[in-house]
């Protein structure tokens, strides 16, 4: 056998673990075609079929499940020594990927990211916007802003300070419908929910609001989209206080009731907080978020309505 080829193992291991062919291909920045020319080579170097198509899903053979125990391990340890390589990094140039919800992403980052570039010119920031958790150990981001503590004991993370959520609704929703004067008279409000709908609802009845999945009426994964439709007088949400403050068409609902709690969760991966350029921004970022910003601070990305 001629030597391996470890681009054809990526191309392997990310199909698996993608799903499909084309997400693999947009993991790994390749086009479709090739990442499945990949595959193909190493099926024929190897001499087995390692997915079989059942339908339009790709199905692992037994062959195929053999080698991705030792492909995943092998990119664990890729991954490791990359992880190693950026912690020996002291240069303040270079790239650091700041991973936060779509939501922080828009409202709160970019006057902190504006005082990091000040601090540090000449490097560069990536801001990866998304609900999903980034993988800190893939690589995926370098620092991530989370509201829940990671459990994987080869992250460390810092509490950067306790925010709180609350119900809100625009002043046109209050004039049209009433200010409630606790959470009995919110029973038949129409909430705007996340995706997850059963959960919303579990967590808001938990929090003493009594909210069913016919409350919701409208939806999105996307945060941003969600408060937009509140602004817009839709419904009912929950937001961080500091968002809402931002936005001067917002009002709390029941502003006796207790905050839901939204700690902020600063994390890195161990190795990479030995990196220079990553330490200042992990700094620069702990010290600005844990100051809560000023109501209106923030420019309001989208126009009120009408």
């Amino acid at each position: 056998m001629n030597e391996f080829d470890w681009n054809q193992a990526r191309a392997f291991r990310a199909t698996v673990e993608a799903g499909s062919l084309s997400a693999a291909a947009r993991r790994l920045g390749l086009t479709q075609p090739t990442l499945s020319r990949q595959v193909a080579a190493l099926e024929d170097r190897l001499g087995v079929t390692l997915f079989e198509r059942v339908g339009k899903t790709l199905v692992l053979t037994g062959a195929g499940t053999d080698l991705y125990d030792h492909v995943k391990a092998m990119g664990a340890a890729a991954d490791a020594m990359a992880l190693a390589a950026t912690g020996q990094a002291e240069t303040v140039e270079g790239t650091v990927r700041v991973s936060a919800t779509d939501i922080f992403a828009v409202y709160l980052l970019p006057a902190v990211l504006g005082r990091i570039r000040a601090l540090a010119p000449r490097l560069s920031i990536e801001l990866v916007s998304s609900n999903a958790i980034s993988d800190l150990r893939r690589r995926e981001a370098d620092i991530a802003i989370r509201h829940v503590r990671p459990e994987q004991p080869d992250l460390i993370a810092r509490l950067v300070r306790e925010s709180g959520g609350h119900v809100y609704a625009s002043r046109g929703w209050v004039e049209r419908h009433g200010m409630p004067a606790g959470p009995a008279d919110l029973a038949g409000a129409d909430f705007i929910g996340f995706d997850q709908t059963e959960r919303l609802v579990a967590y808001l009845r938990e929090w003493g609001l009594p909210v069913t999945t016919a409350n919701i009426r409208l939806m999105s994964e996307n945060s941003v989209a969600v408060w937009q439709m509140v602004r817009r007088g839709l419904g009912v949400g929950v937001m961080m206080r500091e968002i809402a403050e931002m936005t001067p068409e917002i009002v709390p609902l029941l502003p006796d009731h207790p905050p839901a709690p939204v700690p902020i969760w600063l994390v890195s991966h161990r190795e990479l907080r030995t990196s220079r350029r990553i330490r200042i921004v992990f700094d620069a970022l702990a010290e600005a978020l844990a100051v809560a910003p000023a109501p209106g601070a923030a420019m309001d990305m989208v126009p009120p309505p009408e």
